[in-house]
């Protein structure tokens, strides 16, 4: 069996028993066991000079190996071109999208760099998987060094249709690197679809009648493969932490109160502002909820340096402090605003509390909170899901979720009011539809099919 070598922005632990960031580590741990192979990324740290040799870590048969960035890397790379470029640009906000020069070189430097260090320890054999926006030119990097392993690249966020892409200046280029692979993966079909678009519209690319296509010299396999989670681990955690103190002290402090939860990296493209105005326009139209329902929100900061995030922080507290100010009572505040971080555990027993589960992203690639809350929910008395249709999680869950546009603040709304007052019978309904889904495409599905996806290609070497 070939090795499989893992590229990431960040490397998981590998160690045996040291806790994973969640369902992703755990599906790329497990490949990565069964086949040995290697992890490989940026180690986190910023430095005066970059690594001159990565850094290794062995567990078994696996292999850690981290790369240091400089100080100028980590701005153009990471903060620069990944962040501040392509991450809005993938999720349609162009009006927040820079373009530099200057951020595209560093971004193709640090690139460079990865591949040249990653290069001397892999074997003819070897199949190398890319994951996410940061290292699109990671793949043609290792092709321009005379490498022809199976490459397969997975996309963790959204892909924007072609008239979304073409604002990017070097879209030509991004896209020419993306066709270096075998495979390429999207998280949805959307995605998917659009990519093909731009190749058709853009590169004049052929579909062949295996499904392949045909671009830039290459003939590639391009897919969905959505993404999911560790479903029997977390019904069991849920069950488990239900019990549990954190738990309980919500339970407490809600005095028979019903919840509505969100939990989401304090980013702009979550849909957090409207999502706050659809809660205000809840309590507005339908107040006999007042003092009856109260909305957690937990939102942890992320990338603080940038001023974007420092903005909505700002305006997410600002409409917090308005709809309590306009509707809270001595015995009751509507909106609980917790911009921290918490344990998953704890996540999962707060999940299984919350009568609504509010996922109202603009754009996502997936969103695994929705089907972790859905996972976490007591099979007996479940909660309801309320999901944007711009999730990529939407098409799965569409048989048992209430399917809302995040932008319809009004519309969202009635769907809170439908939840709240939706009969067990239909919420039971629901869930199990869901559940259906969750437990026969799990993370471990997800992961063989790319796996099986990029041992399936042609093989070069």
């Amino acid at each position: 069996m070939s090795r499989i070598v893992v590229v990431s922005n960040r490397v998981a632990p590998i160690a045996e028993g040291k806790a994973s960031s969640g369902g992703l580590a755990v599906a790329v741990l497990a490949a990565l066991r069964k086949s040995g192979g290697i992890w490989f990324g940026w180690s986190g740290n910023v430095t005066e000079s970059p690594s001159a040799q990565p850094t290794i870590s062995e567990s078994g048969k696996l292999t850690s190996a981290t790369v240091d960035l400089t100080q100028r890397d980590y701005e153009e790379y990471y903060n620069g071109f990944a962040n501040s470029t392509l991450w809005p640009l993938f999720h349609y906000r162009l009006d927040l999208t820079e373009f530099s020069r200057r951020t595209y070189a560093g971004y193709h430097r640090v690139n460079s760099l990865f591949a040249s260090r990653l290069a001397p320890m892999l074997r003819e054999d070897d199949m190398v998987w890319v994951h996410d926006y940061h290292l699109i030119p990671f793949g043609e990097q290792l092709r321009q060094m005379g490498h022809r392993q199976r490459m397969g690249f997975y996309l963790h966020t959204p892909w924007p249709v072609p008239e979304i892409l073409v604002a990017l200046p070097n879209h030509e280029t991004l896209v020419r690197s993306l066709c270096a692979y075998d495979v390429v993966g999207f998280q949805t079909e959307r995605d998917r679809a659009a990519f093909i678009s731009y190749l058709l519209q853009e590169a004049g690319a052929e579909i062949r009648e295996d499904g392949l296509v045909s671009a830039y010299g290459r003939t590639i396999r391009v897919q969905a493969f959505p993404i999911s989670i560790e479903t029997p681990d977390i019904e069991k955690l849920a069950a488990a932490v239900a019990a549990s103190r954190q738990a309980e002290r919500l339970r407490d402090s809600l005095k028979d109160r019903d919840l509505i939860i969100g939990v989401d990296r304090l980013d702009y493209s979550k849909g957090l502002p409207q999502r706050f105005q659809a809660f205000n326009d809840l309590l507005e139209h339908y107040p006999d909820n007042r003092g009856g329902v109260i909305f957690m929100q937990v939102a942890p900061p992320t990338r603080t340096e940038v001023p974007e995030y420092t903005d909505i922080r700002r305006e997410l507290e600002t409409l917090a402090g308005h709809i309590n100010g306009l509707f809270a009572e001595f015995d009751w505040v509507p909106i609980r605003y917790l911009n921290r971080s918490f344990a998953r555990r704890t996540l999962l027993g707060f999940y299984r509390s919350a009568r609504i589960g509010l996922v109202t992203p603009l754009r996502d690639g997936m969103n695994l909170v929705a089907k972790e809350y859905v996972a976490a929910q007591d099979p007996e008395d479940p909660g309801v899901l309320v999901l944007s249709r711009f999730a990529g999680a939407a098409p799965e869950l569409s048989g048992g979720a209430l399917i809302v546009n995040p932008y319809d603040v009004e519309g969202v709304a009635e769907s809170l009011q439908r939840g709240l007052t939706m009969p067990l019978d239909e919420r039971r309904e629901r869930h199990q539809a869901m559940m259906s889904v969750l437990r026969e495409c799990d993370i471990g599905h997800w992961r063989e099919r790319f796996v099986d996806a990029l041992s399936s290609a042609p093989y070069s070497g």
